[in-house]
């Protein structure tokens, strides 16, 4: 009592100690679950590979396209998935963004092609219906970008050459000495979880492959079903939140066409709890003790965590800060949020329970559980 009497005599931590009393007194206001929850229920509390099982049984057995067809094809279906919003009759190209005209598919070389973001030789599938046809993982591109990218590994470029667009410069990157593609800024997040949702959803049944991920950088001879860089997709599918883009062709692709989503876009810790830090815990999303989210304005994960959590916002806010509490109330450390995400290094920390609580426009509050 004698440290919370002094506490409230400083008045600049009187609204920290507010909210922290009303968390221990009535538990966290969780938002409501997302509108996805029910076609996700059957994994949720499982962990790893079970986790990893659980949610290819989900998602297999979609509608499958075909590749070219005088029906609805591949073509059609992301005419309509990557849509540019200002200019329905355009298509945006993934690796630099630009707005094309949707009608010139291919057309001698001089329009726009299919990207198969992962790479059809990886696993050696072609445009087989199934993964060469699945459009979670396809999307518009130049040509000349999708030769360049080719089947190189997704990672962070070091000997970095400018990837061109017919002259535009796309943003993204390959390197120029190890075989690999860095895709620009604001699609880094996208490939990561078209990536994680082709290893989950491919597990070798029937004549499809079993993809899985990878560490290694593959030559482009290598036709072994892996991709990576993990480590890099990973942290690439925290620093580049999920988007309404993202989210609008999730849905679309669900409810009009292959009738599956991708469980990556839905909840992007999921990425963490299958291929990352988290394989030891079990998934218990919004509204249990998972991703806790209040409102729109902040997301924390993983949860639980070992060495460190991801604070997540979806647009940068000014004088943004955090304050983490033990289990007694007592402030344990704190920091400035910086940019959209925050990584919040906890190894200092011994194992239990803490109270973040984040300051932006609006004070919120998480319960993390720290484990070693």
């Amino acid at each position: 009592m004698s440290y919370l009497k002094s506490l409230l005599r400083k008045s600049s931590q009187l609204n920290a100690l507010k909210s922290f009393l009303f968390i221990l007194l009535f538990s966290i206001p969780f938002s409501a679950i997302s509108q996805d929850s029910a076609y996700y229920s059957s994994a949720f509390n499982r962990k790893a590979d079970d986790l990893k099982s659980q949610l290819h049984i989900l998602i297999k057995n979609h509608k499958e396209y075909p590749y070219t067809s005088t029906s609805t094809d591949v073509w059609d279906i992301l005419k309509e998935t990557d849509q540019d919003p200002a200019n329905p009759q355009n298509v945006i190209l993934l690796y630099s963004g630009r707005s094309v005209d949707a009608a010139q598919e291919y057309n001698g070389g001089e329009g726009w092609t299919r990207e198969h973001v992962w790479a059809k030789s990886r696993g050696n599938f072609g445009t087989d219906a199934g993964p060469g046809t699945d459009v979670h993982h396809l999307r518009p591109l130049d040509n000349s970008v999708n030769s360049t990218r080719n089947n190189r590994a997704f990672d962070k470029c070091k000997d970095c050459k400018d990837v061109i667009d017919n002259g535009f410069n796309t943003g993204s990157k390959t390197d120029a000495t190890l075989y690999t593609f860095e895709p620009r800024d604001d699609v880094k997040g996208d490939v990561a979880r078209m990536i994680f949702y082709m290893a989950v959803r491919y597990e070798g049944e029937g004549a499809e492959p079993d993809l899985e991920l990878t560490e290694s950088i593959l030559g482009n001879t290598d036709q072994s079903p892996v991709h990576g860089v993990k480590s890099t997709l990973l942290e690439w599918n925290r620093l580049d939140p999920v988007n309404d883009w993202e989210r609008n062709r999730n849905s679309i692709i669900y409810e009009k066409y292959q009738g599956n989503r991708n469980p990556f876009i839905d909840y992007p810790e999921l990425a963490d709890y299958i291929f990352g830090d988290s394989t030891l815990y079990v998934w218990k999303p919004a509204a249990k003790t998972g991703i806790q989210t209040v409102s729109k304005q902040f997301k924390v994960y993983p949860n639980p965590t070992r060495n460190a959590i991801h604070v997540v916002v979806e647009a940068e806010l000014a004088n943004a800060s955090f304050v983490i509490y033990d289990g007694k109330g007592a402030p344990s450390q704190s920091g400035k949020l910086t940019g959209t995400n925050t990584n919040v290094d906890l190894q200092n920390l011994s194992e239990g329970v803490y109270y973040i609580q984040v300051d932006g426009d609006l004070m919120q509050t998480f319960k993390v559980v720290k484990k070693d």
